[in-house]
């Protein structure tokens, strides 16, 4: 059965438009309410992140789930990974994420964990989707649902990421800048790096309900390399608005992705005798990556763009270790998610274990010129399909000659094509991403 509402991380849009609108998610919660309540007496949870359009959709998100029946526990803002495991730790049927990521305020979105703390099954996304297509109804007063907030949720939380690393750790003597992009991370991060004794210069951390990755987080790292530079600070860490992202920033100014990131994660679970498996990637990640893992005899294995089949790999092989070049890096041996802080923490234990800079870390990962270039298309367009865009596609690939890789996806998360070239050659590279994006410009604007 096709999906009609949920896309590859829950549902997605411009707030106003779509499915985006109180009235469908008032019908989604109610609709959720129907599916969750049937596991027996329990209570969903409902967090988000900064965005002033939260407030209306957790309003209604809240008023569905009581209609049909189903206690709710407000989280208020809070990290998408924190979602994931209070719901688990705090025994509820599901978690629901006001959301949308790394996007601008006015996109918003609703996606859900299960009672483990992992994505839904698609089964219980189906059987949402189901109930959506009835008629809204309403149980007995008697029978309706109650609502309370959690008080202590970010406490709870800031513990929670803290305990994902040696107790005898402390980064006294390390100055760090932390951007929370104005974000979900804003009243948590900060705490967590300043507990565990490190010198904490927050950025980011003034949300207005409009200027959520403004300027600032994972996405917009200047602001984040600027101040690192400017304070003399040993690293930056910068989260994106929900927190699922990471990106870090050396003493030098240098940019370090999720492919550096997770190399340093997986290199420290190597030498502590705790890599079970091989690391998961993306199609999209760095040909470095794979090459300095090689290197160090740790398998590599690649999955479709999306932190959803990298946890599918992760768990079918029962791996721990996997990422995304975006910044999604999950330690399964942690939590149950991508998780920003938490991935953090991780690279931090290992500068405290091993004494070294993070520059010293990252330096066996030899990047190949790589080039993305987003090409912004109409909702639903088929232009991928084209013979001409497959036709330019393969031109390129003779013109790289076997040393390098191209690759055409749609976002998932915006209405984009994202068209990405690898190669030897920087400017080669440059040069045929450009080539082809403009191709990709050229279909759009004739269809």
């Amino acid at each position: 059965m096709d999906r009609k509402y949920f896309g590859t991380d829950g549902i997605r849009g411009q707030v106003g438009k779509g499915h985006i609108t109180p009235d469908f998610v008032l019908k989604l919660g109610w609709a959720a309410g129907r599916v969750f309540g049937k596991a027996g007496n329990s209570s969903v949870l409902i967090g988000k992140d900064t965005r002033i359009s939260g407030y209306m959709f957790e309003s209604a998100l809240e008023a569905g789930l009581v209609a049909a029946g189903v206690n709710t526990r407000l989280l208020g803002p809070m990290p998408t990974p924190g979602i994931a495991y209070l719901t688990r730790t705090l025994h509820a049927q599901a978690g629901i994420v006001i959301s949308a990521s790394h996007n601008p305020h006015q996109d918003n979105g609703i996606k859900f964990f299960s009672a483990q703390g992992r994505k839904l099954p698609d089964e219980v996304e189906l059987a949402i989707e189901h109930e959506l297509s009835g008629k809204m109804t309403t149980v007995g007063s008697e029978m309706l649902g109650k609502a309370d907030r959690v008080s202590d949720a970010a406490g709870r939380y800031i513990e929670f990421c803290k305990s994902t690393i040696p107790s005898t750790m402390d980064f006294s003597g390390l100055k760090i800048v932390v951007d929370c992009a104005n974000g979900a991370t804003y009243h948590i991060a900060p705490y967590v790096f300043d507990e565990l004794g490190a010198e904490v210069i927050t950025i980011g951390a003034e949300p207005d309900g409009v200027n959520i990755n403004a300027g600032v987080g994972s996405t917009n790292p200047d602001l984040l390399v600027e101040t690192v530079l400017n304070t003399g600070a040993d690293l930056g860490i910068g989260l994106d608005g929900d927190g699922d992202r990471l990106i870090m920033v050396d003493d030098q100014g240098n940019i370090l992705d999720g492919d550096d990131v997770l190399y340093i994660i997986a290199r420290s679970r190597q030498e502590n005798g705790g890599l079970n498996g091989s690391v998961v990637g993306t199609v999209m990640s760095n040909l470095g990556l794979e090459l300095a893992l090689k290197k160090q005899r740790i398998g590599f294995e690649r999955v479709n763009v999306g932190d959803r089949y990298i946890l599918e790999r992760l768990q079918d092989k029962d791996w721990a270790i996997g990422g995304e070049p975006s910044g999604h890096i999950i330690c399964l041996d942690r939590t149950t998610t991508g998780d920003g802080i938490v991935s953090a923490l991780q690279v931090l234990a290992e500068v405290y274990k091993s004494g070294k800079l993070l520059r010293e870390l990252s330096a066996r990962v030899e990047k190949c010129p790589q080039v993305l270039v987003n090409v912004r298309v109409e909702e639903g367009s088929n232009v991928m399909e084209l013979p001409a865009l497959k036709a330019a596609v393969k031109d390129v690939e003779t013109e790289l000659n076997g040393e390098g890789r191209v690759l055409l996806r749609p976002s998932g998360t915006e209405p984009l094509i994202r068209v990405m070239v690898e190669g030897r050659n920087a400017q080669q590279v440059s040069c045929l991403a450009d080539q082809l994006a403009g191709r990709v410009k050229e279909l759009v604007a004739i269809r």
